[in-house]
């Protein structure tokens, strides 16, 4: 086991648990700890894959109600967060099963940032996510 206790000294416990398993030394690997960090490192690229599509389809959203107001910026975010979840998608291909299934999430919270961002009603947008996955990552696609 490691010397560093898991709760006490999280950094330390990394570098050990670490050693340990380039070593070989199972038996002194908190395995249950090393199981849940996995885990949690998922969880991670999932929550950065909704937080990702999130702010653009808030953009998106913003772009087709407000094209008074179109900006650099706003082009600037979009093409940021598409090439962010390339990356994304392209160290964690798996991730894009989970796109679709995330959607409906990350459109709820694309309609809560436009809203903030634009001082307009909730009834001023679709209730439903009116892109498809694909047309969000299309770098070309700019709903008009």
């Amino acid at each position: 086991m490691s010397t560093a206790p898991y709760d006490t000294d999280f950094y330390r416990w990394t570098a050990e648990t670490a050693r340990a398993l380039r070593e070989g030394r199972l038996a002194d690997v908190d395995l249950g700890h090393v199981a849940e960090e996995i885990e949690d490192m998922g969880k991670k690229e999932r929550r950065e894959l909704l937080s990702r599509m999130a702010v653009l389809l808030a953009h998106l959203l913003k772009w087709v109600r407000q094209p008074g107001r179109r900006s650099n910026s706003w082009r600037a975010t979009v093409a940021e967060q598409r090439l962010e979840l390339q990356l994304l998608l392209e160290d964690s291909p798996s991730l894009r099963r989970e796109m679709e299934g995330q959607l409906a999430r990350a459109y709820a919270r694309a309609v809560l940032i436009a809203i903030e961002d634009t001082d307009l009603p909730e009834s001023a947008f679709p209730t439903a996510c009116p892109f498809a996955v694909e047309q969000v990552l299309d770098p070309s696609f700019w709903p008009e």
